[in-house]
């Protein structure tokens, strides 16, 4: 018989140890559960904050779609005022220069028919000034050096000839020259004292 408690207690200790091993196992569940719980609760936070996260990365990436298509636009609107200002630049300029082809037109047409020079002469002075005033109303000037001093800024001498007076007066204008806004278009040429 005390084989058969020998036998037993192997038996016995196995019993003991598996209802130490569920009691372990059923405190281990307990103490994980709260963990879970736990866990649960700080799980639906860091969604949270992960959709949080997201709105907010969506709400910026609209917005930089949109400052970018708001940019495109005012580059292309830039470029067609730009354009604009190109082929338009010169529309009160050519509008004033009208009314001194239409009296060409008209001093053509009485050159046709006259017998005399002196309305003619009269006419060409009118369109003469008519023109030169439209030119200065849009900032040309004529530079007209005559008995100035040569200024190499705004003449250009073809030739200097021996002459009374000061030396590098401008005897003789060969063409006037023009300027735009203070800016030389073209010097006057002009024959210089020596």
């Amino acid at each position: 018989m005390t084989q058969n408690n020998t036998a037993t207690t192997p038996d016995n200790d196995a019993m003991d140890q598996g209802s130490q091993t569920s009691t372990t196992e059923t405190t281990a569940n307990t103490t994980t559960a709260p963990d879970t719980a736990a866990a649960s609760d700080a799980e639906p936070t860091v969604h949270m904050l992960l959709e949080d996260a997201r709105s907010k990365a969506d709400e910026h990436w609209d917005e930089v779609l949109r400052l970018r298509a708001e940019m495109d636009n005012l580059r292309k609107r830039t470029e067609r005022d730009i354009d604009n200002a190109r082929k338009y630049a010169l529309e009160r300029f050519v509008d004033s220069l009208l009314g001194v082809a239409d009296s060409l037109d008209l001093g053509l047409k009485a050159c046709m028919d006259a017998s005399e020079v002196e309305p003619l002469q009269k006419g060409t002075e009118i369109m003469y000034n008519q023109f030169f005033q439209t030119l200065e109303r849009f900032g040309v000037k004529a530079i007209d050096p005559q008995g100035q001093t040569f200024n190499p800024d705004l003449h250009q001498a073809i030739s200097m000839v021996p002459g009374e007076g000061e030396a590098n007066t401008v005897l003789q204008v060969l063409q006037k020259g023009y300027q735009l806004n203070e800016r030389i278009l073209r010097p006057a040429l002009v024959i210089v004292s020596q």
